[in-house]
């Protein structure tokens, strides 16, 4: 109870994604010294006596009541299982970045929730409902530039991967434009350059240089610059990759 009230006051302060996070976890710590006190004294665990059934109906329960950690291990566990099998760099990937970003407040807890999703069905219409509604647009693309980095850690982003980001960017309200970017910078093709500036090869020299100039300023790190220092680093790959972009652009086409 008091990681979702407080998850939503730090959302409300921050304005950002993991300002909300760190609001549920300083919320998650009194609720689970709460929950232990209790345990003690009934002498359970929380699990104990729960079918598998109910397990995840617990999980998908706590992701449609905007829990955004949970939400946040649905959606890694969707594209971490989309191509039909879970690698240990994927799950390396996933906790490497929330131990970087939380420390010790990622606990075992939350490697409950995510092995629970990648043993069952995921509400992926729900959740990203959820997102869609509390999430603002710089913070939803980065989100996507994460589930990339997921696929991509195995040196390869494969249909499957690429048709569930697709699927959850589209569920969130991601456009295109957007979408086609950030992927761009994964998943390329001869036109891949143009894409991530979200324009097309036939666009004239002064069209290529104002949709630099309105990409630079749309994903400029400073926009997450109140977020943690995984989600920067996410965003200076990003703005490099739409640098490198303008670069090869200018290059091909001979332009000062």
């Amino acid at each position: 109870m008091y990681g979702l009230i407080l998850g939503f006051v730090f959302y409300y302060i921050t304005k950002s994604f993991f300002g909300s996070l760190f609001g549920f976890f300083v919320g998650s710590y009194i609720d689970n010294l709460q929950r232990a006190k209790r345990g003690q004294q009934n002498g359970e665990s929380q699990y104990r006596g729960r079918s598998a059934e109910e397990i995840r109906d617990y999980f998908q329960q706590r992701a449609s009541r905007s829990d955004v950690p949970t939400i946040l291990m649905a959606l890694s566990a969707a594209v971490m299982k989309a191509d039909g099998k879970v690698l240990k760099v994927e799950l390396d990937y996933v906790k490497a970045f929330f131990r970087q970003q939380f420390g010790d407040q990622f606990n075992t807890q939350h490697l409950q929730s995510l092995r629970n999703y990648l043993d069952s069905d995921i509400l992926l219409n729900q959740i990203c409902s959820d997102v869609r509604l509390h999430l603002r647009p710089e913070s939803r693309i980065q989100l996507i530039h994460y589930l990339f980095g997921i696929a991509n850690v195995d040196g390869n982003v494969s249909q499957s991967e690429l048709q569930v980001i697709a699927d959850i960017a589209y569920k969130m309200g991601i456009p295109q434009v957007d979408f086609d970017s950030v992927k761009n910078m994964f998943f390329r093709d001869a036109n891949s350059d143009y894409k991530i500036l979200g324009i097309t090869e036939n666009a004239s020299d002064d069209e290529v240089k104002k949709a630099y100039r309105q990409m630079a300023i749309k994903f400029h790190p400073d926009k997450v610059a109140q977020m943690g220092e995984e989600f920067q680093k996410g965003a200076k790959e990003k703005f490099q990759k739409i640098q490198e972009a303008y670069e090869n652009i200018k290059k091909n086409r001979g332009m000062k």
